[in-house]
């Protein structure tokens, strides 16, 4: 009599022929039945892994988010000893929630799974499977803001696999990430030659030819991103110079009166993108991507050993990233609001952490 490996009596091993039905089913679109078969060999043998995590591959794709969460935790915590299911559970907390539902707390339990599964595949010699696992790590670690960590962790990937894009286009981003332009650019391309139709590389590329002024480049590697991703990568929001300017001046007069006081003296500009010594300014370097930035002295405070603390106090919001960042004029401008309030809070003393409790991030 079979067991399905988990200790629970399962005749003839059924539990694992309807696992392996699920699967087939799953690779075939059809994930409804896929999922009726996962059920059948959950209730046959309900502590084994590989059921567990056709359940939940099954309920992923249905997009039953809730479901598939609480599914793929069941999995990992049935397969702690099998480095493919935690690496198929570390990447739906890293890479496959959708952006409304993923916190902090998923991407530190998928940081957690991704470096448990690469200390099992090691062990296990398992090449392939390591430096899958070492790339969820360094997205789990580049989503966090740790964008040096992440470097170190594709390090490991690009040891084992030197050649490979998507390990390039991982490392040229985390690169990016850390405002090392041109070692960016140059693993970029490097991964465009190995992969000339991925559209992330296309779009990387056209970022980091936006900040050196070769707008001409720039358009052509969006508009390849959009063919080729066009769902990933969509027509951003564009304003006019003056609409922007605009709709930053009604945010400041939705300020409350006492606020506006105090910012008497701060001057609100705006520019396209983040200065590269700005960037370099912080320590560690803030990102590219930042959408607003406060210089100077916070309100009531000397200057100190902070770059910006001896400017006069100004605040600065970035157009092209604020467009790029959302999905709708309306976005936009809601964002702009929501950006000059956060760096509003800055000016007034208050630290990343305050701002979260606030809800000002």
């Amino acid at each position: 009599m079979a067991t399905g490996g988990n200790g629970c009596s399962d005749p003839g091993g059924r539990a694992d022929r309807l696992v392996d039905a699920g699967f087939l089913a799953l690779e075939q679109g059809r994930a409804e039945e896929a999922l009726a078969r996962a059920d059948e060999a959950v209730a046959a043998a309900p502590r084994l892994a590989a059921a567990l995590r056709c359940r939940a591959a099954a309920l992923e794709e249905l997009r039953r988010t809730s479901e598939a969460r609480q599914a793929w935790a069941a999995a990992a915590a049935a397969g702690k000893h099998d480095p493919t299911v935690l690496a198929d559970a570390a990447r739906f907390l890293v890479e496959a929630l959708p952006d409304d539902d993923m916190e902090e707390i998923d991407l530190e339990a998928g940081l957690d799974l991704a470096r448990r599964g690469a200390r099992l595949a090691a062990k296990g010699d398992d090449q392939d499977l390591s430096v899958e696992l070492a790339l969820i790590e360094a997205r789990a670690l580049s989503a966090l803001g740790r964008p040096d960590e992440a470097l170190a962790a594709i390090a490991r990937a690009e040891r084992a696999a030197p050649e490979d894009a998507e390990v390039l286009l991982e490392k040229g981003l985390a690169l990016h990430e850390l405002c090392r332009f041109e070692e960016a650019r140059r693993t970029l391309l490097s991964a465009e030659a190995r992969d000339p139709d991925d559209p992330w590389i296309a779009n990387a590329l056209g970022l980091l030819a936006e900040r050196r002024g070769a707008e001409d480049e720039a358009r052509r590697r969006f508009a390849r991103a959009r063919r080729l991703a066009p769902d990933d990568f969509p027509r951003p929001v564009r304003l006019s110079h003056r609409e922007f300017e605009a709709a930053v001046e009604d945010a400041l007069a939705a300020l409350p009166e006492g606020v506006r006081r105090y910012l008497s003296n701060v001057a609100v500009t705006v520019e396209d993108l983040p200065a590269e010594e700005d960037l370099l300014a912080a320590d560690p370097a803030l990102s590219p991507g930042i959408l607003g930035l406060f210089r100077g002295a916070p309100f009531g405070q000397k200057a100190s050993m902070d770059p910006w603390s001896h400017l006069p106090s100004s605040i600065v919001l970035y157009q092209r990233n604020l467009e790029r960042a959302c999905s709708s004029r309306a976005e936009v401008i809601e964002e702009i609001g929501a950006t000059l309030i956060h760096e509003v809070g800055h000016f007034l003393g208050l630290s990343e952490e305050e701002l979260y409790q606030r809800g000002l991030e």
